[in-house]
């Protein structure tokens, strides 16, 4: 959910970059540096993994950091994309990894996807990522609940569709953050931050497209990623700084700044703004399948690591494959 907003962030600063350089370079400082290890430095032993020096790789996590956590310093990763600038084809792409996927978690063995954040990080995430599927990754960027809602209010809010059903439960439950949030209606709602953080996080109610579960979670994810980046777009330049000022103090990443001009030099370059999407498992993909310490998870087959990595190496958005054959 909230790491979307760094893709977000991303061709803002792409945008910016020419034009005020100065003030992009103090604004990056904003952002907190991990004291652990960079992705680079990750000792991924004899993982067998596919690299290409033009595609870029970011892993984007938003994690379950709230303080009732207690003991896990990391606490679940609540999202995890990946962000890809491909400059073999000039395409920018985003993936979805569904966080109930039953999978190898190096040195613990079976578990669910989420739990590789809050057992050893961004490292631990990145050693499973390239153990299940056969990937390098170049940084990572970290974006807690916080950021996420200072920037769908900074845009003035988020449209959003919603059924009579999910309109009830967001009403009734918590999902939403304080009570006087909890007022939308069946039809289009401009959602606050708080509310759209609400409805990324529901699960349990068809979307307004008929998915369910996480499937339906990670597509109402989607949903308000587009509506950010469509109003962003329309937004002036200097504007967009504003937004950049107020959410990166909730950002933690291990890129430098020069990277991270870089890469926006390389979207500008691009000339391009469309985003191609995937989600991995894929669709007609998995199964669901039973754990003894997880419950219930989504049980994937081999073939979603060659499909991954298909997508981030090899589409050029000019082949049959498309985002709904990707199950978006």
């Amino acid at each position: 959910m909230v790491k979307k907003i760094l893709f977000v962030i991303a061709l803002l600063l792409s945008t910016v970059v020419g034009c005020y350089a100065g003030k992009m370079s103090s604004s990056l400082d904003l952002m907190n540096r991990d004291t652990g290890k960079k992705l680079s430095d990750v000792d991924l032993g004899d993982i067998d993994v596919t690299t290409d020096n033009d595609i870029i790789n970011i892993l984007l996590v938003g994690s379950d950091t709230r303080s009732e956590l207690g003991k896990e310093k990391y606490g679940r990763s609540d999202t995890v994309m990946i962000a890809t600038i491909d400059n073999k084809h000039n395409r920018l792409k985003l993936t979805s990894l569904m966080r109930d996927m039953d999978v190898e978690i190096p040195g613990y063995g079976k578990h669910k996807f989420n739990a590789a954040y809050s057992y050893g990080g961004p490292e631990l995430l990145y050693k499973t990522i390239a153990t299940n599927f056969g990937i390098t990754l170049d940084g990572f960027a970290e974006v807690d609940f916080e950021a996420f809602k200072a920037i769908v209010d900074e845009v003035g809010g988020v449209e959003v569709e919603l059924t009579e059903q999910e309109a009830q439960y967001l009403n009734t439950t918590n999902y939403i953050n304080g009570k006087k949030n909890r007022n939308v209606v069946p039809g289009w709602n401009t959602m606050n931050g708080a509310q759209a953080l609400g409805y990324c996080r529901v699960r349990y109610r068809a979307t307004i497209n008929g998915t369910e579960n996480d499937q339906g979670r990670t597509e109402r994810q989607r949903i308000v990623m587009s509506g950010i980046f469509d109003k962003v777009k329309r937004m002036q330049m200097s504007k967009w700084m504003d937004i950049i000022d107020v959410v990166l103090p909730n950002v933690t990443t291990d890129i430098s700044n020069g990277d991270i001009i870089s890469y926006a030099t390389n979207v500008i370059t691009m000339g391009t703004t469309e985003i191609d999407q995937y989600r991995i498992p894929v669709e007609g993909h998995y199964s669901n399948g039973n754990s003894p310490t997880d419950g219930k998870v989504l049980v994937i087959s081999d073939d979603n690591k060659q499909l991954l990595q298909d997508f981030l190496f090899e589409f050029d958005g000019k082949k049959e494959e498309t985002t709904e054959s990707a199950g978006e």
